[in-house]
Order: structure tokens, then sequence, then C-alpha cells
């Protein structure tokens, strides 16, 4: 699995990550081996969620924008409408422990 070296405000430990790695996984079905980490997705994801930039100009110290672009689409979509999506259901859960995940609760919510 390749692992990708970047360090942003917006990164997450891999303790805190870990909370949340079981919700994450659980969406997609497991055919064969991931070739990317989740985390540095899940952390491409919040770079992306903080900072307002496009898919395409992810930093490259990030896996493809394809990849992670396809992930959030996993992550957002609801199973019924009166459901939360799994990307809200995770950042509400690191919310306690992060204060600026609230910030972007509410950028991803009030954006689509």
């Amino acid at each position: 699995m390749k692992s990708f070296a970047h360090h942003y405000s917006s990164d997450i430990s891999r303790e805190q990550f870990e909370l949340i790695r079981t919700d994450l996984e659980g969406i997609r079905k497991r055919t064969k081996p991931r070739k990317v980490d989740l985390y540095d997705i899940f952390c491409a994801l919040l770079y992306t969620l903080k900072n307002g930039c496009v898919w395409r100009d992810l930093p490259s110290d990030f896996p493809k924008w394809e990849t992670v672009y396809y992930y959030w689409l996993l992550w957002t979509k609801t199973p019924s409408p009166a459901r939360i999506t799994p990307l809200d259901k995770v950042l509400k859960k690191l919310s306690a422990n992060i204060g600026w995940l609230r910030s972007v609760q509410f950028i991803h919510r009030s954006s689509f």
C-alpha cells in the first residue's frame, strides 16, 4: 500500500484516524487490497474542505485527485434522506477532539 508524506494543518494524527477507520472501511466492498491508505485519502479530503481548493489542485503529496474524489462521492452518499452521510458521521465523531473540524463540517454542509 502506497503511503504519502504530507504535513498540513488540516491533517489529523494516525491515532485520531484509528477512531474512524472502521466507519470508513465499511462503506466500500473490499474485493481487492487497497493501493492507497485511507488515512492519506481522508487527510486530502480534509485539506480540500479546509482550504477550499478544487480537486485538481490537490498538492502532489496526496493521492491522485480522482482517487480522493471517488472516496468523497462514496462518503457523502446518503443511504436514505433521513440519515446522515458517512462523512458527517466521522466528522461528528472527531469534532469532540479537534476544534477546527466543526468549521469543516459547516463548510461541507453549506456548500452542497
